[in-house]
C-alpha cells in the first residue's frame, strides 16, 4: 500500500479521541505484517479498555519516530485531488503515520535498523498515550515527535496552561434580579478581568496569548442563572506561575478558578543542514520527557488547516516526509 492509499484508509476509520480502538486494531495488523517479514516486533501498550498504544520495533531501538491515532471532532472521511488528502487528522496526523511507515519501510529496504514506530492515544485531549509509554522506555535516545509543522524541523514550541472558571449564584424569576444573583454576570466580570492580565513574550516563541474557548451557564431567559462556566487555553512561552498568580489575583471572588492542565514550552534537538520553524501548539513530547530520548519535532502538513473543516495534507509533502524521516533516522543513529 503506498503512503496515499494509506493516509486515505487511516483517515477513513473515525478515531476522535477515546475511540482509537479501530484505528489501533488497523496499524497494529499492518506493523505485524510487515515485521513479520523483516524481522520485526509489534506490542499493545494498553491505556484504557479498547484504548492502545502501538510499538513496533527494528533491532535495539536507538530512534524512535511517533505521533497520535486520535484526532479532533467533527470526524468526516477522506477524499483527494491532484494535489491534497482531505479529511479529519489528514494532516494532524494520519498522514505523518503513512510517512513514518513508509520512511520504515525505506530503512528496511536499506537494511537499517535499531529503530522504532510509536503511534499513541490521547494526544489531543491529555496526552494518556504519551504518560504510558513514558513509564516503559526502551532505551530509545532519539524521539522524533510528529506534528505538522510543514516539513520544517521545529526549534521550539508553547506550552499549555488550562483553567475551567466556574461561577455560582442563586436563581430568580428575571423580572426581579434583585432576589437572585446571575452567575452569568460574576463569570463575565471575571472573564473581563483576566483578559485585563499582561501577558509575557519570549525572543523566540513570541507572545504569550490566552482563548476563551468556551462559554456555558444559565438556564432560560427569564431565569436568573445560578451557575455559569468558561474555559480558557493560555499558550506559554515561559514559567506559568506568575500567569496563576495574576489570574488567581484577577478572579478574587468572583469564581471559582481551576487549573486543568499545565505543559511547559520545549526546546528541541536540531538536525544540520535543515530547514527550521517555532510552533505555537503543544504536543506530547512535555508528557514523554526524556523517557524515549532527545526530542526533535518535525512533520508534513499545516497547523492552520489541523482542527478545521478544510483539513488536508499535500502528496508531495507526504512524499518529502518519507525521505525525510528515513534520513533523520539515519544521522541520529550516528550520532546514537
Amino acid at each position: 500500500m503506498n503512503f496515499i492509499e494509506l493516509t486515505r484508509a487511516l483517515v477513513d476509520i473515525e478515531s476522535i479521541t477515546d475511540n482509537e480502538g479501530q484505528v489501533g486494531a488497523y496499524l497494529l495488523d499492518y506493523l505485524s505484517k510487515l515485521a513479520a517479514g523483516t524481522g520485526g516486533r509489534v506490542e499493545k501498550m494498553d491505556v484504557a479498555p479498547r484504548r492502545f498504544n502501538v510499538l513496533a520495533i527494528w533491532g535495539e531501538p536507538r530512534v524512535t519516530l511517533s505521533t497520535h491515532m486520535d484526532t479532533v471532532p467533527p470526524f468526516f472521511a477522506s477524499r483527494e485531488d491532484p494535489e491534497f488528502i482531505w479529511g479529519r487528522g489528514a494532516c494532524d496526523a494520519k498522514g505523518i503515520i503513512a510517512a513514518m511507515i513508509g520512511a520504515a519501510e525505506k530503512l528496511l529496504a536499506e537494511g537499517v535498523k535499531n529503530f522504532a514506530l510509536l503511534f499513541v492515544v490521547g494526544e489531543e485531549r491529555n496526552s494518556a498515550g504519551a504518560a504510558v509509554a513514558a513509564q516503559a522506555p526502551r532505551g530509545s535516545k532519539y524521539l522524533v515527535n510528529g506534528e505538522p509543522t510543514e516539513n520544517k524541523l521545529a526549534l521550539a514550541s508553547k506550552g499549555v496552561l488550562r483553567y475551567e472558571v466556574v461561577a455560582r449564584g442563586k436563581m430568580a424569576h428575571s423580572a426581579y434580579p434583585e432576589l437572585g444573583q446571575s452567575a452569568i454576570d460574576a463569570l463575565l466580570d471575571a472573564l473581563e478581568a483576566i483578559r485585563r492580565v499582561p501577558l509575557p513574550k519570549d525572543d523566540l516563541l513570541g507572545p504569550c496569548t490566552m482563548n476563551i474557548g468556551t462559554l456555558s451557564g444559565g438556564r432560560a431567559p427569564n431565569v436568573i442563572a445560578d451557575a455559569a462556566k468558561a474555559e480558557i487555553m493560555v499558550r506559554l512561552v515561559g514559567d506559568p506561575e506568575e500567569i496563576r498568580d495574576a489570574f488567581t489575583r484577577a478572579v478574587g471572588s468572583r469564581a471559582q478558578l481551576d487549573e486543568i492542565l499545565s505543559i511547559p514550552p520545549v526546546r528541541f534537538q536540531s538536525v544540520d543542514g535543515m530547514p527550521t520553524t517555532v510552533v505555537s501548539f503543544a504536543t506530547d513530547v512535555p508528557v514523554f520527557g526524556k523517557s524515549w530520548g532527545e526530542p526533535l519535532l518535525l512533520g508534513p502538513g499545516s497547523i492552520h488547516v489541523a482542527h478545521t473543516a478544510e483539513e488536508r495534507i499535500s502528496k508531495r509533502e507526504i512524499a518529502e516526509a518519507v525521505t525525510m524521516y528515513a534520513d533523520v533516522v539515519k544521522k541520529l543513529l550516528a550520532r546514537a
